[in-house]
């Protein structure tokens, strides 16, 4: 359908969903959902996959390992955004509260399914950076907490939150 002849600023219905031209928004996309989902966790496998090698590099037992790599997956994803709305001319007060209004809940729900994956997986907690069984777990924790995160997005980005307060700078 062509929505070119709609004004900017406003939300139509369509056969049930919402679109969103400007303003507030009132409904996404699944393309949308993931794009948002997977930038998430783009900051998010980098903090964590750094988190894990560190802690396993210097020998720590897996709760403070765990603990680093879950605090630089906020760190690092929170950043990705922030860094997008710093140029876009947003002072640094103003970018830390879009930044933390769009990416803490997407985070958290990623971090949880993620981390869970991997102490749920035998063997995973233990295993070496050395092991395939280590990856397997990190990677599948991700792939599965991308599922689960996406629809997650979707609901938030179509009720004006999450990942849709940040769009407005990209």
């Amino acid at each position: 359908m062509d929505h070119s002849t709609h004004h900017s600023g406003t939300a139509h219905e369509h056969g049930g969903h919402a679109h969103d031209h400007g303003g507030q928004a009132h409904g996404t996309t699944w393309a949308t959902a993931m794009k948002a989902t997977l930038h998430c966790l783009t900051g998010c496998a980098i903090g964590e996959i750094l988190g894990m090698v560190i802690g396993t590099a210097l020998l720590w037992g897996n709760v403070p390992t765990m603990v680093l790599a879950i605090a630089l997956a906020f760190v690092f994803g929170y950043s990705f955004t922030l860094f997008a709305v710093l140029r876009a001319g947003v002072s640094l007060k103003a970018a830390v509260k879009v930044a933390l209004a769009a990416d803490t809940v997407s985070i958290a729900v990623m971090e949880l399914i993620d981390n869970a994956i991997i102490a749920l997986t035998p063997g995973a907690m233990d295993a070496q950076l050395s092991d395939a069984l280590f990856w397997y777990a990190l990677l599948g924790g991700f792939a599965v907490a991308f599922v689960i995160t996406t629809p997650v997005n979707k609901w938030m980005i179509g009720r004006g939150k999450g990942h849709a307060v940040a769009h407005a700078y990209h």
